[in-house]
């Protein structure tokens, strides 16, 4: 499989370094959360999955109602992803997801039927299948 699109972010110093992608648009300290006993102050890498993730779903919405009658517009939706970091019970670590999706302009069952289909369609859903349980809320406004 080609890749339609691929970039590069290189991290130096893990968790209390910085990230920085090849072009230079993100250029970022990391630091641990306080919550995990860091300094805390920067930004982490489940933060920055929860922006990502929480972006490609949106987008994911949006492409997959653009051959419907009842089409879903950037300013129509609203994604909240929250990234959590648990043990996962053998010394190492699992993340855990939560998408909050609110959308205008649907129903509820047409706004369900929409984010079930979104999994489908978003690359983070695809890669994290099975590995991850995703809980997801929908609410139509």
């Amino acid at each position: 499989m080609s890749a339609i699109y691929s970039t590069k972010a290189t991290v130096v110093g893990g968790r209390t370094g910085t990230v920085r992608t090849e072009d230079g648009l993100l250029d970022l300290p990391l630091a641990i959360p306080r919550e995990m006993g860091g300094r805390g102050g920067a930004t982490n890498p489940e933060q920055l999955f929860a922006a990502g993730y929480a972006a490609c779903f949106e987008s994911a919405v949006i492409h997959h109602t653009r051959k419907q009658a009842e089409k879903v517009r950037d300013e129509d939706i609203e994604v909240t992803a929250t990234v959590g970091l648990a043990s996962n019970g053998q010394g190492g670590f699992a993340l855990t997801v939560e998408l909050d999706v609110a959308i205008r302009g649907l129903d509820q069952a047409a706004a369900e039927e929409v984010v079930e289909a979104a999994h489908a369609i978003c690359p983070y859903s695809n890669a994290i299948r099975g590995n991850v349980n995703v809980a997801t809320t929908v609410r139509a406004l």
